[in-house]
């Protein structure tokens, strides 16, 4: 079997690259490349997967659904050119009788069924709790969105459905019932965004009852991938971070900020030195992160550690997170535990990223309206045992269990060979 794999946006390329890594070990599958539709394909490169054709960053990163000026710059920075190049290239690839994997939205998934190949679709952005539960709709789904009947709008559907889409893998059960009454051949085998994270003792605090010594309490910072946003968001977390102190005087705070990569620390860093936080040793920090790198910071009865290379320590340590991000608030829930959120400016967490993410996690995450709000919603959550297992059970319903990109690896050989 030779596959492409199309995919849109960074967090796309990493689902992808998960479930290619247990393709790579099959026999037959003798041809594996990648086309990255959005961005520059980092993730594919570091696995040494090779790029169809021309990659290129757009302006707005992938987020033009949620401001239409991210469009119009896109459409400024070359999106028409780089497009009409990719399609002949999938074009090209289906006359081959190659087969095609698209994982993200109705972009690749368009663009799969133009090749005139077999193909298969990940769904990575759609998922039916954006407008219901196992209960049914929410009070905001509009009349429109019922009458359509599904998340997944009828061409999406049609797109699915065609004889040569041979799988469909939606992100939850939920998503994968709905699409299984339009005969859409969609299976039930988990979220790939999942893998990697699993362990046994994910958290500070247990399910049931706050530490008896009620003297720790690790809080995740999440402010996003991209620049110049995240150090927006940055900025509203760390005045979360006062407050969070002030309240739980009596703890010990250890306030854990998984930085992307590809981010500069310095922006970081300098913020918290001009807010009163003191640079400190790492190995001053009782229990610090596996990071050589990390930087750390004190102030009062709080230690802050910036890290870029404990990403999932930084997620299985923490109790509870101040989220502003995607896919990282996302796998947090999944490991059963509460985030904390409030909207930015954007151009990926405004109000309205932000409103719709507390749809599609449930009451794992919670909305708020600023971050003097932040430290009294923790508190509330954590002095709450019921709400901390319904949380804890939300987010592995919603989230999926680990070992999703070996369960639609299989699938895919024996549905496209």
């Amino acid at each position: 079997m030779k596959l492409l794999v199309l995919s849109n946006g960074h967090g796309e390329d990493i689902i992808a690259v998960r479930i290619i890594e247990q393709l790579q070990c099959h026999p037959n599958v003798t041809k594996l490349v990648a086309l990255p539709l959005v961005g520059e394909g980092n993730a594919y490169r570091q696995l040494n997967i090779s790029i169809l054709g021309k990659v290129q960053q757009m302006p707005s990163g992938g987020f033009i659904y949620m401001d239409s000026t991210q469009l119009w710059r896109d459409v400024r920075g070359g999106l028409l050119q780089l497009s009409r190049e990719q399609l002949k290239l999938v074009r090209s690839w289906g006359k081959s009788s190659n087969s095609i994997l698209a994982v993200g939205d109705i972009v690749p998934l368009l663009f799969a069924w133009i090749s005139g190949a077999d193909y298969a679709f990940v769904g990575t952005a759609k998922s039916e709790y954006y407008l219901r539960n196992e209960e049914g709709w929410l009070a905001r789904t509009s009349w429109l969105e019922r009458q359509f009947g599904s998340v997944y709008l009828p061409w999406e559907r049609w797109l699915m459905s065609r004889p040569r889409c041979k799988a469909v893998f939606p992100r939850d059960s939920l998503t994968t019932q709905i699409l299984q009454q339009w005969s859409i051949p969609a299976f039930d085998l988990g979220n790939p965004m999942m893998d990697g994270l699993e362990t046994v003792n994910s958290s500070h605090l247990s399910n049931s009852q706050i530490s008896d010594d009620k003297k720790n309490l690790y809080v995740l910072l999440l402010p996003g991938s991209r620049m110049p946003e995240a150090e927006r968001n940055w900025q509203l977390i760390i005045e979360a971070t006062k407050g969070i102190i002030s309240t739980f005087n009596d703890y010990s705070v250890l306030f854990l900020a998984a930085i992307a990569p590809s981010l500069a620390l310095e922006p970081f860093a300098k913020f918290l030195l001009s807010q009163g936080w003191n640079a400190t040793s790492l190995a001053a920090v009782t229990q610090p992160v596996q990071d050589a790198e990390a930087i750390a910071f004190n102030w009062q009865n709080g230690t802050l550690i910036l890290t870029q290379n404990a990403y999932k320590e930084c997620l299985q340590r923490a109790d509870v997170a101040i989220a502003m991000a995607g896919t990282a608030t996302e796998q947090f829930v999944g490991l059963g535990k509460p985030a904390i959120t409030m909207p930015g400016k954007g151009p990926q967490f405004t109000y309205r990223f932000a409103e719709a993410q507390t749809r599609l996690l449930g009451c794992s995450v919670i909305l708020v309206e600023n971050p003097q709000r932040v430290a009294e919603t923790i508190q509330s959550v954590l002095n709450s045992p019921h709400l901390r297992q319904r949380i804890a059970e939300n987010g592995q319903r919603r989230m999926g269990t680990a070992g999703a990109a070996g369960r639609i690896a299989q699938c895919l050989v024996t549905k496209l060979n």
